[in-house]
């Protein structure tokens, strides 16, 4: 590869007006829902979504001007484009720092030569403003949006489920997928009022996992179990008034937790939709945990479980 051309020639094609179409298109979908839904397309920013987004669903990839200097190689820098090259040290930063760059710099590459996405330069003043972050990385992607059909949240023969109702914390949200993923669920299930998945917000609580855990929004929360039902799956909703607690059930077989309001918890005809009530003990004066904290006590009682069965 000749220099520079690791990237693209981006140094020439730089875009320097906050007014330029594209820039106001990404800026929409990082700030608006319904610009979002309308294009079923969203926003993810930093290194680290940029190494995890699958390619096959990346639109639009741009870099800030700064951010495209730490990845040029040393003595390989092209100056506008030109073809000339100047000698560059590498970027400063710890042996982790770099490895990202590096992983960075081979991922753009095989972007470039495979013509799936062509990388886009914006100044920095232009990608702060694209930017949702206060300190943004310097790398951002416009990602398609999954649909998922029920089915696909059935995977296996004992599915391990999320039910969530009426979550308005964007990183609670987040923080419950990201947990799910980690507790091996095979999917979500939200209310219709759920927070939005593509907030930035909740993208940057996912921390990945919004490219990996299968959701369904639905309208009816009570159909939605009923259907779960048929599929001999069980339904468990935290609440204050389960006479069990919830390590004493056993959730092997086919088992969903239902969460539900970060104030109000679950209203109560969907608790009434449970098969059974189960809660966690708690010291002190505290009456609720939260909704994070509580999926992620269930979720990986549930994982617990199951690995011990598995292996016995």
């Amino acid at each position: 590869m000749t220099a520079g051309g690791w990237a693209c020639g981006l140094r020439g094609d730089m875009i320097t007006s906050a007014s330029n179409n594209r820039i106001k298109k990404v800026a929409a979908l990082n700030r608006k829902a319904k610009e979002r839904r309308q294009e079923e397309k969203y926003v993810v920013e930093g290194i680290r979504m940029f190494l995890e987004a699958p390619q096959e669903e990346m639109l639009e990839l741009y870099l800030s001007e700064s951010f495209l200097g730490l990845l040029e190689p040393a003595g390989s820098a092209d100056l506008a484009g030109s073809g000339e090259t100047v000698e560059k040290d590498e970027p400063a930063g710890d042996g982790e720092q770099m490895q990202r760059l590096q992983e960075c710099r081979r991922k753009l590459e095989k972007l470039c030569r495979g013509g799936m996405v062509v990388p886009e330069t914006v100044s920095d003043d232009v990608f702060r403003k694209m930017s949702d972050t206060s300190s943004p990385q310097g790398i951002l992607c416009v990602m398609r949006m999954k649909r998922y059909e029920p089915r696909q949240l059935l995977a296996g023969e004992k599915p391990f489920l999320m039910i969530l109702e009426d979550i308005q914390d964007p990183g609670n949200l987040g923080t419950i997928l990201r947990t799910g993923e980690g507790a091996g669920i095979n999917g979500v299930i939200l209310s219709r009022d759920c927070a939005d998945l593509f907030n930035p917000k909740t993208i940057r609580s996912t921390m990945g996992s919004i490219y990996r855990v299968p959701f369904l929004y639905v309208s009816s929360l009570a159909e939605a179990i009923d259907w779960l039902r048929q599929q001999k799956v069980s339904v468990y909703a935290a609440h204050l008034q389960g006479k069990r607690w919830y390590d004493e059930e056993n959730y092997t077989t086919g088992c969903a937790f239902l969460i539900g309001n970060e104030g109000n918890g679950l209203r109560p005809e969907t608790a009434a939709l449970a098969d059974t009530y189960i809660k966690i003990p708690m010291e002190g004066k505290v009456e609720s945990l939260n909704a994070a904290m509580a999926s992620g006590i269930l979720m990986y009682e549930a994982a617990r479980q199951r690995r011990k069965n598995a292996s016995s």
